[in-house]
């Protein structure tokens, strides 16, 4: 028996170091709600967890991307609308511009609310969101918009309308003030009504790229959440069994120092 070296103790204050180790490291993850409270707990596990989420920052930005886009077509829709109203219109004030009953007095009254509904078409064309033209670019010919769709250049250009097309600024620039008029308006009119179903059919198409293009970012940004969280959320249920175990364990080791630092008393009574 030895009074210098007191093994029992030397072992029993290290298992107590390394329960009180386990119970601060389950301590700081149950109270964090993360496995990785340090790199030292899961090096590689962080490395691969920051990627992911930079990834996660770009799919959310791409994806909001897409949403502004969305909006773009949706305004673009909302206006043709209208423009489809006013040249159908334009084209029924045609036809009737072409009664030869009529006189030139009502010619010029019909004209007159051709002519209105024409300007209101090319008011139209420079109409913009959020300071981005809608229908024409700088130059007066129609840009699509190129729209980042992830974080690795990917992209997808929208399809362009453009309300400076001929086929509006000839069917705005015709008048109805003769039955001669009128019938040409009613030819340029009618061209312009075409294109417009071609401009609609385009919006609606890039919307429907986008709106596809937005669910499988959605899909995307949801996957690798999961996998993130999957390196990085600590699982409370197991933690906590590990935290209720290390707690006996740190409580028996501080008794069983205790106990190991009493047993050099022991010697006293071989001395007496």
């Amino acid at each position: 028996m030895v009074i210098n070296t007191n093994m029992a103790a030397i072992t029993s204050a290290s298992n107590l170091d390394k329960s009180t180790n386990e119970l601060n490291n389950a301590l700081a993850q149950l109270s964090s709600g993360s496995k990785i409270t340090s790199p030292a707990d899961d090096p590689a596990g962080l490395a691969e967890s920051i990627a992911l989420g930079a990834q996660i920052g770009q799919v959310n930005a791409a994806n909001s991307n897409v949403s502004n886009a969305i909006s773009f077509s949706q305004t673009q829709d909302g206006y043709l609308q209208q423009v489809g109203a006013a040249l159908d219109q334009m084209s029924t004030l045609a036809v009737e511009a072409q009664d030869p009953t009529k006189s030139t007095e009502q010619l010029a009254d019909y004209n007159q609310e051709f002519t209105a509904l024409a300007n209101y078409i090319t008011n139209t064309a420079s109409a913009s969101f959020n300071g981005v033209s809608l229908f024409a670019g700088t130059d007066g010919t129609a840009s699509g918009l190129t729209i980042t769709t992830n974080g690795n250049g990917g992209t997808f250009q929208m399809t362009a309308v453009n309300l400076g097309a001929s086929a509006y600024t000839t069917a705005t620039a015709s008048n109805i003030s003769s039955t001669t008029a009128a019938a040409t308006a009613l030819t340029n009119v009618t061209a312009a009504i075409s294109a417009l179903a071609t401009d609609r059919a385009n919006v609606g198409a890039n919307e429907e790229t986008l709106t596809y293009t937005g669910d499988e970012l959605g899909v995307l940004a949801d996957n690798l959440t999961a996998a993130s969280s999957n390196l990085t959320d600590v699982d409370v249920a197991t933690e906590s069994t590990k935290y209720a175990a290390y707690q006996i364990l740190v409580q028996s080791g501080t008794s069983m120092l205790a106990q190991a630092n009493q047993n050099p008393q022991s010697v006293l009574k071989l001395l007496q």
